[in-house]
């Protein structure tokens, strides 16, 4: 901790004065005054908050905080910045907004593991002032899966196709919607993982979670409930099996078949109500609900 104390210090000595300062003399004194004074008038914490995200933005890039690790207490932060504790809160609630930082009642901020909460975040927020624009999300998908596909059949480990087979496994067992939606999106996911692109995997991490977990699940549910389960089931199975056999081109026209057929169904159930009465049922005819 006091290593990242010196190094926000350090930081915090190198900023630029804020605007009315002529000179470093009067530096602090500027700083205090707009990180205390919230009634000063001339708007100065609004760049305080940002400088101290800058700040701590430099020590989680540059590694000095690393994933999973706490940073310091809010007063030793408010103290090495220079700043007022409300304007450090400030800051990190913006980090936390980014996914760059995980925080939680009664602990210290962590520095967050690199993961798909901004992106997801940014597709649930466009998804849910238009559930048409799902439509542009798929030609997103498409262009990005296929060629995650493509990638998996050449660069999956036997780790990455084990965990393949174990998530088609649990679409076969699934039990009700809600499983067999949870088991589709991290089916597609290992199929990212499997690519070897962490990018590829984040982007296709946030946009399957929006899928899942907003109120756009229900449409989903409606989407499977129009087709069998075996031809889903038999769609996922053909993309494993040409990632397995490493057979690049197969596993792409097998993703990029599937992703046509979900544009097909998802074209059909946005043109008309969804109603979700009907019972689902699988080729054996058991009830899915």
């Amino acid at each position: 901790m006091a290593t990242v104390g010196v190094a926000l210090r350090a930081a915090a000595r190198k900023s630029r004065p804020p605007l009315g300062c002529s000179s470093d003399i009067c530096h602090s004194n500027c700083v205090a005054d707009a990180a205390t004074n919230s009634q000063d008038g001339e708007g100065r914490a609004e760049p305080l908050t940002d400088r101290a995200v800058r700040h701590l933005e430099d020590l989680i890039f540059a590694g000095q905080v690393q994933p999973g690790s706490a940073l310091p207490s809010e007063a030793e932060l408010a103290s090495a910045l220079g700043i007022s504790r409300l304007t450090v809160r400030e800051a990190v609630r913006n980090l936390s907004a980014r996914g760059l930082l995980e925080v939680r009642q009664g602990r210290r901020p962590t520095v967050a593991f690199p993961n798909a909460a901004p992106v997801s975040g940014f597709f649930t927020a466009a998804l849910r002032r238009d559930p048409r624009a799902l439509l542009d999300l798929l030609e997103v998908r498409m262009a990005i899966e296929v060629h995650a596909a493509q990638l998996a059949a050449t660069q999956a480990s036997r780790t990455d196709l084990t965990a393949l087979e174990l998530s088609l496994e649990s679409m076969y067992r699934a039990e009700g919607e809600e499983a067999l939606n949870l088991a589709d999106v991290r089916f597609h996911a290992a199929v990212a993982a499997a690519s070897g692109n962490q990018m590829l995997s984040f982007l296709v991490e946030g946009m399957e979670e929006p899928l899942h977990s907003s109120r756009l699940e229900s449409l989903r549910g409606y989407l499977v409930r129009g087709k069998p389960i075996d031809a889903l089931l038999a769609e996922h199975r053909a993309v494993f099996d040409a990632i397995s056999s490493r057979d690049p081109d197969a596993a792409a026209a097998a993703m990029r078949s599937h992703l046509v057929h979900t544009r097909h169904d998802l074209r059909t159930a946005i043109s008309r109500p969804i109603d979700l009465t009907t019972p689902n049922t699988n080729s054996t005819g058991r009830e899915l609900a």
